[in-house]
């Protein structure tokens, strides 16, 4: 006798009657038991409606694994009654994980030949959810049987089952090439909606169905022309745009299609730009179509003119008032800016407009295509708007736009003043945010610029007298105070209001500096140094500087500490050698004019035979020192002999001694690390004169549109070895090819067996915190043989 249990619609309502989440689980696990009786008792007739409440139960989240043998006693049943509840139940709790779903195979072969369309739709469906690769190999034969049955519902549900299977079992698209050809002749919205999706999937699957379908493209470019030009149809249009869902699909197909394909693409030029210039786009659906012709257009061989169409309607698309439409609009042009600039430029203000939006994701995709608009004749005007951005935008994004503004100075700047100017503006505003290497390339690049001392060092004074919160701005004025503050009180600048400072009032600032709780420590040794300079800088009594300095010889951080000292140590027993020690820092000499000159802060690779030529005889002390840095010794090694450099020598001829050593064959790099556009690379070199030393330089380049932060690389390697990492060259790997990081690895092999080591990298990409360990085991045979 079965219990007596609840209907669906009343297990419905009780449940949601319950106010708690115990009181619901009762309810669920009392009804559980009154099914799994019902199950046991074997009541046929009862046995879909249990089963539809066992369903609803999987449906809240509970178990139900125990009705799976159930659905497949009701799939076999003759009853359709049975047949709906068990193939929706195999549905819900079946799947490849379990092996009863290969037991229904048969059944749904059987329902498949059956001529009772609601059966063989259930099977089909079924089929297109969770059929295996094995049940898609078996029934394969059956499903191409039914795509050209004369019943539109049973051809609709058999080319969906058909997607299911090349998915699955890609090898099986043979079967479905010659139906797919017959069926583009559908004049069903359905089926031809199946259709296209499964030549898509085939043309994606196999080479050889993407050349047997590009014989359709005349077709496919028809059933295009006939949707866009046909008048209003109730039954497919979609606010007034006829059927807008097999439109975009045959746009994708035809994309695929034409990609790398002149002929195709010729084919489908004016059709394309037919539907671009005759599609509503004031309805979201004419967007959802317009948008699927421009990526169709930019992907195929299209004209040029066809390509300008096509950023126009994304510059139409920053103009509507839907935030989603102009994220799609500045991600696309994101993408074009490199192959159409010239294109992308004439939208330039409206870009710009973006950066003003108050979503912060429009407004980051709008710094990122108005950085990457910047070239050499727009470069004074974007850098402007960029800076009134910086003063404004989120915090999270200044670092973005800081790095962004640096960089395309770096890369277009027109003079040396301009870019002394534009990286001062940025320390002053957001000085916090900057990248690490912003205060050297400012140091440099003024130490570079004799012209344009006078006129830095007053600038750099002022900025500091008016703000001394931003630290690497601080740091650059006290730097450039340090080495021409000579200059700030009787040099001349006529490009800059005249300027009185008095030695005390230097002084005064430097010292408000080092006693200010907003100086980072490393900022503190800037402004000490600094203070230490103008002692030979200056004229008058250098007793306040002493006493400034004294100070700080008993500072807890010990690096001013030591400085402080060293510098005490000057003042008492070296007074003599003092402004020998403390001369201004060498010029930065450049062989090429300023248009033609390297920007500063990015690195060249290095040409020897270029480096010859401008010094045929390099003292020999520079040599050794190059020699020193990759020799493993304390120094106490004796002196090397001096090296004769032709412009024919390479660079590993200055690693060796001409007279005893052979010329060494260049060992090959090797890349170890490639990700979302960062990668590493190892370059390798052993001196001669230490066969068991390697020195492995990592060089980490970032090609990626966002800057990689907090880079730390860290190394191990076997017991047998010996590992020293030296310190890397900074923590931040600009973007799009900007300066690499690098750090050298010294490795001591001494036995010279095979080298293994294992590296783990940290590093924060898209604002996303990532951590790679990775084991290199391929080193060449030239680094420890």
């Amino acid at each position: 006798m079965v219990l007596q249990s609840l209907k669906l619609p009343e297990l419905i309502q009780e449940i949601r009657g319950a106010k708690t989440q115990a009181q619901e689980r009762e309810v669920i696990q009392k009804e559980c038991a009154h099914i799994r009786a019902a199950f046991r008792e074997g009541d046929a007739p009862q046995r879909h409606r249990q089963l539809a409440k066992l369903l609803y139960v999987h449906m809240l989240g509970y178990p139900a694994h125990f009705g799976q043998m159930e659905c497949l006693k009701l799939i076999a049943s003759p009853r359709f009654t049975d047949k709906r509840v068990g193939y929706l139940g195999a549905m819900l709790l079946l799947d490849e994980r379990q092996d009863a779903h290969l037991l229904i195979t048969n059944s749904i072969k059987n329902d498949l030949s059956q001529g009772i369309q609601p059966v063989q739709g259930l099977a089909l469906c079924t089929l297109s959810t969770m059929g295996s690769a094995e049940m898609c190999r078996d029934l394969a034969s059956e499903v191409e049987r039914l795509l050209l049955r004369p019943s539109p519902y049973i051809r609709k549900k058999a080319v969906l089952a058909a997607v299911h299977m090349i998915r699955k079992v890609p090898e099986l698209s043979d079967i479905f090439l010659p139906p797919c050809t017959q069926l583009l002749h559908e004049r069903h919205h359905g089926i031809l909606l199946g259709t296209i999706t499964l030549i898509t999937e085939l043309c994606e699957q196999s080479p050889a169905a993407l050349t047997h379908f590009r014989q359709v493209v005349p077709q496919l470019v028809q059933i295009l022309r006939t949707l866009v030009m046909s008048g209003y149809s109730a039954e497919h249009s979609v606010s007034g745009i006829s059927d807008p869902f097999l439109q975009v699909q045959v746009l994708r197909l035809l994309r695929i299609l034409g990609r790398n394909h002149e002929e195709s693409s010729e084919a489908m030029n004016d059709m394309l730009a037919q539907v671009a210039t005759n599609t509503d786009t004031s309805r979201n659906a004419g967007n959802a179509v317009l948008y699927e012709t421009v990526l169709t257009i930019v992907d195929i061989r299209s004209a040029s003119g066809l390509r300008v169409l096509a950023v126009n309607i994304l510059g139409r698309f920053l103009l509507n008032s839907d935030k989603n439409i102009r994220y799609v609009a500045l991600t696309s042009l994101l993408r074009l800016v490199q192959s159409d600039h010239s294109a992308v430029q004439r939208h330039r203000p409206t870009v710009v407009e973006c950066l003003r939006e108050p979503d912060a994701s429009l407004s980051r995709r709008a710094l990122e295509l108005s950085l990457a608009l910047v070239n050499s004749s727009n470069i004074r005007s974007m850098t402007q708007e960029l800076q009134g951005f910086l003063i404004s935008c989120p915090v999270d994004l200044r670092a973005d736009c800081a790095s962004g503004i640096l960089l395309a100075a770096e890369r277009f700047a027109p003079t040396k003043r301009w870019h002394i100017d534009t990286i001062m503006q940025v320390l002053t505003t957001a000085g916090a945010h900057v990248r690490d290497d912003a205060v050297a390339n400012l140091t440099q690049l003024i130490g570079g610029a004799e012209e344009l001392h006078a006129y830095s060092v007053r600038q750099l004074y002022s900025a500091l007298a008016a703000d001394i919160s931003q630290q690497p701005l601080v740091q650059v004025a006290a730097w450039c105070i340090g080495e021409y503050g000579d200059l700030l009180l009787s040099g001349s600048c006529e490009e800059t209001e005249p300027l009185q400072v008095q030695e005390e009032e230097v002084l005064t600032l430097l010292e408000n500096v080092l006693q200010s709780h907003l100086s980072l420590p490393a900022t503190r040794g800037f402004a000490l140094t600094a203070l230490m300079k103008l002692s030979t800088r200056f004229q008058g009594d250098n007793n306040r500087i002493r006493q400034i300095v004294s100070i700080y010889g008993s500072c807890l951080d010990i690096e001013l500490q030591q400085r402080a000292v060293e510098y005490n140590a000057l003042f008492r027993k070296y007074d003599h050698m003092r402004s020998a020690v403390l001369e201004k820092m060498p010029l930065v000499e450049h062989g090429e004019s300023q248009d033609d000159e390297p920007r500063e802060g990015k690195e060249e690779p290095w040409n020897p035979n270029k480096e010859v030529q401008s010094h045929p005889e390099p003292p020999a002390s520079n040599l050794l020192d190059l020699l020193d840095l990759l020799d493993s010794a304390n120094g106490d090694a004796p002196p090397s002999p001096a090296l004769d450099l032709t412009p024919g020598d390479s660079l590993l001829h200055l690693l060796d001694f001409p007279s005893t050593a052979p010329t060494l064959a260049p060992i090959p790099g090797l890349k170890v690390f490639d990700r979302e556009g960062l990668q590493m690379n190892l370059s390798f070199v052993r001196p001669p004169e230490t066969p068991s030393l390697l020195l492995i330089t990592a060089t980490a380049t970032n090609t990626s549109k966002s800057d990689v932060t907090h880079f730390v690389c860290q190394a191990a390697v076997p017991k047998s070895f010996q590992l020293q990492l030296q310190i890397p060259s900074g923590n931040t790997v600009p973007a799009q090819g900007g300066p690499p990081i690098t750090q050298v690895l010294r490795v001591f092999n001494p036995s010279k067996a095979p080298l293994r080591m294992r590296l783990r990298l940290t590093y924060n990409h898209f604002g996303q915190s990532v951590q790679e360990t990775f084991e290199v085991k391929d080193f060449p045979l030239e680094t420890w043989q």
